[in-house]
């Protein structure tokens, strides 16, 4: 019996597939992942340039919009048009999403501070959108795209934190890519994908540093799990960046 309980809480594995099959499956799937160990060739870019990346989630400011009065969720939020090689940062806007799309916070302008410059101003940062892109126009066709970029820290300050305190939801976008940053001292946090007129679904746990999560909007919905401190007395924390990729326009702009 011990031994059944331990393989239920057992984190299931990533089905990840090798970079030259990434969009691939994603237009066969509706979803693909890459693993943390195949994210620098893929972009390209450096163990070295990730690490500088990753400085930018010690410098995160509350979200003060959580509606279910959490204090476990911080974020800063930027927007981008991604043309091809070109990504072009905009001015700083709010962030909004149809109540048809976030039941939780929908419905309203929020308006998170923006990425800092020293972020952005990174090769790395443009290289990343841009390659996001490419998979978005792999997806749907070679266009601009509308990229919203959020840097997302959800630690345990209440005992638990909420990824998606939304629920199992669809973005409203085209392509959503997150980016598994980093994990401290939690578990849970695992990432489920279901189909959006379908049964199936998968499950799973990123683990891995810079592992990546692509997800056709309009095909799957997707959430994940709670996390929870390893130790009760010590803080942990799951860092993830997502950005949206949306044609014609950022949404609200209708």
């Amino acid at each position: 019996m011990l031994a059944t309980l331990q393989h239920m809480t057992r984190p299931f594995a990533p089905p990840c597939v090798a970079p030259d099959q990434l969009t691939s499956q994603l237009c066969a799937e509706g979803f693909s992942l890459l693993s943390g160990a195949d994210l620098p060739d893929w972009l390209p870019t450096s163990r070295q340039e990730l690490a500088e990346l990753q400085r930018a989630w010690h410098d995160l400011p509350p979200d003060a919009y959580l509606r279910d009065g959490g204090r476990y969720r911080r974020r800063r939020h930027s927007c981008f048009v991604v043309n091809g090689e070109q990504v072009q940062q905009v001015p700083h806007r709010a962030h909004w999403q149809p109540l048809e799309y976030n039941a939780l916070h929908g419905g309203m302008q929020r308006w998170f501070e923006p990425v800092v410059p020293a972020t952005v101003c990174l090769p790395v940062w443009n290289r990343l959108l841009a390659r996001v892109g490419d998979a978005a126009s792999a997806l749907r066709g070679v266009q601009p795209w509308y990229v919203e970029a959020h840097v997302f820290r959800i630690d345990t300050t209440d005992g638990i934190g909420r990824p998606t305190p939304e629920g199992a939801h669809r973005d409203g976008v085209d392509l959503v890519a997150v980016f598994m940053v980093g994990r401290h001292a939690i578990k849970g946090g695992e990432s489920r994908v279901f189909e959006t007129d379908g049964p199936r679904g998968q499950r799973f746990t990123l683990t891995e540093p810079w592992s990546l999560l692509l997800l056709d909007d309009e095909r799957v919905i997707h959430e994940s799990t709670p996390i929870q401190p390893i130790e009760p007395d010590q803080l942990g924390w799951r860092d993830t960046l997502v950005l949206t990729c949306r044609r014609g326009g950022f949404q609200g702009d209708e």
